[in-house]
């Protein structure tokens, strides 16, 4: 098992290019720093457990729900080696004629299948031989895969993606569009951990736009990059580390681009359990106008 996991944590030789945050290294790890990684410094330590809750809301102002939430948590316990196991996708479709709902929905079944396909045998069974694939290659084909059926099945639409793979304590992710993932730390950080593929974004970092102007920009749902449009796909997908003692969060930009991230950081500390606080970020939107249909996915691990 260990070895299993080590098989997983190694990268496959390619061409250096600009990425996020990267922590995947292409050496073998010792099982001190594998069960570092999954924290597990000894047999006798408390074990990590993975909880996670979800919130969706078609909006005021949207007649049909084109947004699509997969949230897969799984925890096996008894031995050294058990370790958390989450899968949590956020989809926002486009295109009109309800394509946009058929592409965020095909994303997160075939992602969503083909990711737990790989794991089953070895959170279930006790595994036979190494998965070939380390966690960012199993990312990139199941959303190559995601790509290329909307292209087939739903020509002309599209849909954004960010799906985050969580094993012991680092998250793996793969995003392309202008939904978000996020880590909120105790101390009320709140760090965007993936960059919004849209025209609004781009001119910003060119620096043709001001924060202000950025605010108030007409165009701010064009898209540059989107799961199902253009021959390939170009989806950012790098690792790093659970955000220790706080959250993950996951949302559409029918929250994130509609409440600020005090009045995000607000409705979790004021809740009492992860679904209460999905539920006050929903209304918040909401209460906020609810232009768009409005997803959110909160995971923390505790323990």
């Amino acid at each position: 098992m260990a070895e299993f996991f080590r098989n997983l944590l190694r990268k496959k030789e390619e061409p250096e290019k600009p990425k996020l945050v990267d922590m995947a290294t292409t050496a073998p790890l010792t099982d001190q720093q594998l069960y570092s990684i999954m924290g597990i410094q000894s047999i006798k330590s408390e074990t990590k457990q993975l909880v996670a809750s979800v919130g969706q809301s078609v909006g005021k102002q949207r007649d049909h729900n084109e947004d699509s939430i997969l949230a897969l948590t799984s925890t096996i316990v008894g031995s050294a080696e058990g370790i958390p196991f989450g899968l949590y996708i956020v989809a926002d479709g486009m295109g009109g004629h309800q394509f946009g709902e058929v592409a965020s929905n095909a994303a997160i079944r075939i992602m969503g299948g083909n990711i737990t396909k790989k794991f089953h045998s070895y959170l279930y069974n006790l595994p036979t031989q190494a998965l070939q694939e380390s966690l960012q290659e199993v990312m990139e084909i199941s959303i190559t895969e995601a790509h290329q059926y909307v292209q087939r099945e739903a020509p002309g639409s599209g849909t954004t993606v960010t799906a985050a793979l969580v094993l012991g304590q680092q998250i793996t992710i793969a995003h392309v569009g202008d939904s978000r993932a996020y880590s909120i730390y105790p101390d009320g950080r709140i760090d965007p951990i993936t960059r919004d593929h849209s025209l609004v974004k781009r001119l910003e970092e060119l620096g043709h736009l001001s924060k202000d102007e950025v605010e108030n920009f007409p165009h701010r749902n064009v898209l540059i990059r989107a799961l199902g449009q253009g021959e390939f796909l170009e989806a950012d997908i790098f690792t790093l580390p659970f955000p220790q003692g706080g959250y993950l969060m996951i949302c559409s930009d029918g929250l994130w681009g509609v409440i600020s991230e005090k009045d995000i950081l607000r409705c979790i500390t004021e809740a009492p359990t992860l679904n209460r606080a999905c539920q006050n970020m929903v209304e918040a939107a909401n209460a906020a106008g609810g232009p768009d249909n409005i997803s959110v996915i909160l995971a923390q691990l505790i323990g």
